[in-house]
């Protein structure tokens, strides 16, 4: 197997890592990409007010999950969680008795490569790994990588190296994106959940009132409370929950607010659940103390309105978005939809929903209830008493 290794400050990590790490990976046919945040870098010190390495980690994560590798690409607490300073040496020393039989290659960029034979122990660092160096800008040449190749082969016969250059590589400097970051601009040089992070944990002089975000401010930073594979299901559900709310006369706004905050503690396990509803008095019952399907839309409730300020009406909507209930506002049932129907849906009988949803909102309710009661049923499963009251109180107005 083909391991490359991508350490870094990462602070922040930004659309230059996530082209290099993408663009390297498919150029060395890579299986696997381990990225590791450094503790504490011995070559430079994080600046002042730098985030926590817990921070950095979460941040990381955002970041390469916008490369594209899925499960290839793994980040590593290996160096944030060491004592002392972050020596590359010792971290592939650590990878090479994980990975044995392995071939290591060292990823890194134009000045990291430059000055490599200054590093702690670079012959150690050459024996473990091969080099991988890419050019951060367009001015990086093979004429001034050959020159420290030649040098490195000359100096370390055991050395392999392999040097490329990027189509379409982003130059950022970390320095001049934290300052404009602390002006209010460089999100453009973000993926858009690294951004949200960024607002959310207050890093780097972002100032933002998470209960006065704009929408546009609201997207990114509910997308950063996300795992990646579930952003194309939310982004889906706000397109989706429009349309409803176009068509049959819900705010709009609050509709967009409701579907991007809906699932915003879906990431969170059970026991990471039950402590957010007791920290933000979320009232549950029994069964949504076991069923975390069930308590996702609770505990989101309660950080929308705790967190984000959002109103009666749309911590509503989040709060019935999965049980649904009897005498369902507007609002409510337009977002209980737009969850259901969102353009990633594949399931037998979506088409039909979605048209019944078009044509009468409330008989698209009561199609989807019943289809939610009648899978439960087949698989022997309990249903939440909420969810019979919506359909029978539906059922009632017949």
């Amino acid at each position: 197997m083909k391991i490359g290794v991508y350490g870094g400050a990462f602070n922040p990590p930004h659309l230059g890592h996530i082209t290099a790490a993408r663009a390297v990976s498919g150029l060395l046919k890579l299986d696997k990409l381990l990225v590791i945040p450094t503790g504490h870098p011995p070559h430079k010190t994080l600046p002042p007010g730098s985030p926590t390495a817990d921070q950095r980690l979460e941040m990381t994560r955002l970041a390469m999950e916008q490369t594209g590798l899925g499960d290839r690409v793994e980040i590593l607490d290996l160096e944030v969680r060491r004592e002392g300073n972050s020596y590359t040496s010792d971290t592939l020393a650590r990878l090479r008795e994980q990975y044995p039989e392995d071939e290591l290659w060292l990823l890194m960029g134009t000045d990291m490569f430059l000055t490599l034979h200054t590093w702690h122990e670079p012959e150690r660092i050459l024996a473990l790994a091969g080099i991988a160096a890419f050019g951060r800008t367009e001015a990086d040449t093979e004429e001034l990588f050959s020159v420290q190749r030649d040098y490195l082969y000359r100096t370390y016969p055991q050395a392999r190296i392999f040097t490329l250059s990027i189509p379409g590589v982003v130059d950022v400097s970390s320095t001049e994106l934290r300052e404009q970051l602390a002006r209010g601009e460089g999100r453009t040089l973000l993926a858009p959940s690294v951004y949200g992070y960024i607002l959310r944990e207050k890093l780097y002089g972002a100032a933002a009132d998470l209960k006065r975000l704009s929408l546009e401010e609201l997207r990114p930073v509910a997308l950063s409370c996300l795992n990646h594979r579930r952003i194309p299901h939310v982004l889906g559900t706000e397109q989706e929950a429009i349309h409803l709310a176009e068509r049959w006369g819900a705010d709009v706004e609050k509709a967009r607010r409701a579907a991007l905050l809906h699932d915003c503690t879906k990431k969170l396990n059970l026991e990471e659940q039950l402590a957010v509803a007791e920290r933000f008095h979320v009232p549950l019952d029994e069964m949504e103390r076991r069923e975390i399907k069930l308590l996702h839309a609770k505990t989101g409730a309660g950080i929308a309105e705790a967190v984000f300020g959002t109103d009666e009406e749309i911590t509503n909507a989040i709060r019935w978005h999965t049980t649904g209930r009897g005498g369902m506002t507007l609002l409510e049932k337009v977002i209980y939809l737009a969850d259901y129907i969102e353009p990633t849906r594949d399931f037998p009988g979506v088409e039909e929903l979605r048209r019944t949803c078009y044509e009468n909102l409330d008989a698209g309710l009561l199609l989807g209830l019943e289809m939610t009661i009648g899978e439960m049923e087949s698989r022997n499963a309990p249903i939440h008493p909420k969810t019979l009251e919506a359909r029978d109180a539906l059922k009632g107005q017949r």
